[in-house]
């Protein structure tokens, strides 16, 4: 384990959908998990409106939130989140959400939990509305708190072009010990990705799957980017 892990006992992910986990930090919360760190994950929704149902088809739009939460569950014992927390947030309407609504639930977390770290999307470089008005909720709220109180803020980017305006991740973590239980964590959610998708024939150890999933990157949010840049302004006020 590195000094990173060791140090974050308290962690606090605040996603907007099942498989976000999954996908873009289940190896990080593995290496944190089993340094000895208690982690609560809040996702905003059920992933009610997404599009895949399964192949061949296991949901219908009816049944899909139901799955969708088991999936969810199912992905988060295979990572070892013991302290799952579901907000019951409209699919696709986040953007729309009350902010002040928005940020007094994430607020009352972090409060509730003092994490010295909270891991969330980077608003305005997360490709979905949804991702990035969930990032912008985060840190608003956690923006308001005196600076000597406020957690560290990793961020996850991904949208075209995101380097050029950010620059590269500062925070980049070798997560291939934990591959047997990030694909565990991808394909607890069956009606987004099947095997023969995400592993093509191969083993979670072979070396082409480490390549493609073995690293997670995140960008450590510094608060005086509220003030550099413009676009970002309004998150901190």
């Amino acid at each position: 384990m590195n000094n990173r892990s060791m140090k974050n006992k308290r962690i606090l992910v605040v996603l907007p959908h099942p498989d976000d986990e999954a996908y873009f930090v289940s190896g990080t919360l593995a290496m944190y998990i089993a340094a000895g760190a208690e982690v609560t994950y809040a996702c905003l929704t059920l992933g009610e409106m997404g599009r895949n149902m399964g192949v061949p088809l296991i949901a219908n739009r009816i049944s899909l939130p139901a799955i969708r939460q088991a999936e969810l569950e199912a992905s988060c014992k295979a990572i070892g989140i013991q302290d799952l927390r579901m907000l019951g947030f409209h699919d696709k309407m986040i953007e729309f959400e009350d902010p002040a609504l928005l940020d007094q639930r994430i607020e009352s977390l972090v409060k509730e939990l003092t994490p010295s770290l909270v891991i969330t999307f980077y608003p305005g470089y997360s490709v979905h509305p949804d991702h990035d008005a969930t990032g912008a909720a985060v840190i608003r709220t956690i923006a308001r708190l005196p600076a000597a109180e406020r957690p560290v803020v990793h961020s996850v980017a991904f949208s075209n072009g995101h380097q050029q305006r950010i620059g590269a991740a500062d925070v980049v973590i070798d997560v291939t010990s934990f591959i047997t239980v990030k694909i565990n964590s991808i394909l607890a959610h069956r009606t987004q990705f099947q095997p023969e998708k995400v592993l093509g024939g191969l083993k979670p150890t072979d070396a082409a799957i480490c390549g493609k999933y073995g690293t997670e990157r995140f960008w450590t949010y510094r608060f005086t980017e509220c003030k550099e840049q413009p676009e970002e302004a309004a998150l901190c006020n």
